[in-house]
């Protein structure tokens, strides 16, 4: 690789959970649209993602499971067992027409990116980050967990040494589950407490979680990320790297009570090629479809070097005020989410359980 690959896909242009869901917002296909009307994802930087096989799949999902969303997706309507066995139109977790082909694209993009990234490289694939999928059912609106796909696709080309991090403002549980007992993965995660799953509160071996009080800022999130999460990486001395890097905890995200600017995606961005050769960053969670792109958009120009600019040009700036957004965030936004990329820091005193947060951390 000459430099970092973004996959990405137009299913997600089209494909929505439903209009009453929080996932009916464009997302995916509001940071491609970013990045090419800023120039910065030419031709020969991006690669569509191919739709993972049920084999493929199989490396961690239930085939009766999978055979269970290809019935949904070909009916449309899946029967009562079905749905209470697979949670299927259930807990959010949408019936809806791509309910196979979406998850299955997504997680071929990650198996995409864990491929192209094998002898090094950067991967962002900003449909990827189901991190709530277990074997055999869906959670929290994800039906399959890519980034346990792409940490077991890592392993499978002999990487002993890897880190996921999770800085979704929900717990990303069903990966941390899925490697509690593998040494060879470090999982990360910061994110709301009490928040859910409302699991995540506890440290063990191989496992590292940051429950974060409501309305923790950007200078509460830094000193977290200087003082316990990049050492905790650095100390593992990964050969690769898992970011998902969900956009609920930005200030303005209906889902979650944080008060993330986005600047720390950015410092992140800056931070995480320097500690291992190999680095894919996904998507996951994120309900705004400004601060959503914005931030997917701020991390891949962040990752090629890009100058940000100050002011968006006309092409990208298009772009955002043709979003449209029902719920309250939507009804009147600030300038700034259709001009920008880069919001304003937004500093503030420490809290004293953000030391406290370190004291329970191993060393």
């Amino acid at each position: 690789m000459t430099g970092p690959i973004y996959i990405g896909s137009e299913i997600y242009r089209h494909s929505s959970y439903g209009p009453k869901h929080p996932l009916a917002v464009p997302r995916v296909s509001v940071c491609t649209d970013l990045c090419r009307a800023l120039g910065w994802l030419p031709d020969a930087a991006y690669r569509e993602a191919p739709q993972a096989d049920d084999a493929a799949l199989a490396r961690f999902h239930d085939p009766a499971y999978l055979a269970a969303l290809r019935r949904a997706e070909a009916t449309g309507d899946p029967p009562p067992e079905d749905r209470a066995r697979y949670r299927l139109g259930r807990d959010g977790n949408a019936i809806y027409p791509e309910m196979y082909r979406r998850p299955a694209i997504s997680a071929g993009g990650v198996l995409l990116g864990a491929g192209l990234t094998a002898a090094g490289g950067i991967a962002h694939v900003p449909g990827g980050g189901t991190h709530h999928g277990r074997p055999d059912r869906a959670a929290g609106f994800c039906f399959v967990n890519d980034p346990v796909l792409g940490l077991l696709a890592w392993r499978d080309q002999g990487l002993t040494r890897i880190v996921y991090l999770d800085t979704d403002a929900h717990h990303g549980d069903g990966v941390e589950d899925a490697f509690a007992d593998d040494p060879g993965v470090l999982t990360i995660s910061l994110h709301e407490a009490d928040r859910w799953p409302r699991t995540g509160t506890a440290h063990a071996p191989g496992i590292r979680n940051f429950p974060l009080p409501a309305e923790t800022n950007d200078s509460e999130y830094g000193f977290l990320l200087e003082h316990a999460v990049l050492p905790a990486i650095r100390a593992h001395r990964p050969q690769a790297i898992l970011w998902q890097a969900g956009a609920d905890a930005l200030a303005e995200d209906p889902l979650a009570r944080l008060a993330l600017s986005n600047t720390i995606a950015m410092r992140l961005a800056r931070a995480l090629p320097a500690l291992a050769p190999r680095l894919m960053v996904l998507g996951g969670g994120g309900y705004n479809p400004w601060t959503t792109g914005r931030a997917w958009a701020l991390i891949w120009g962040t990752l090629n070097a890009r100058p940000i600019p100050a002011r968006l040009p006309a092409a990208a700036e298009a772009v955002l005020r043709a979003l449209r957004y029902d719920r309250a965030a939507g009804r009147d936004p600030p300038e700034h989410w259709f001009t920008t990329l880069c919001d304003p820091p937004r500093p503030g005193p420490i809290r004293p359980v953000f030391p406290r947060l370190l004291e329970t951390c191993p060393a």
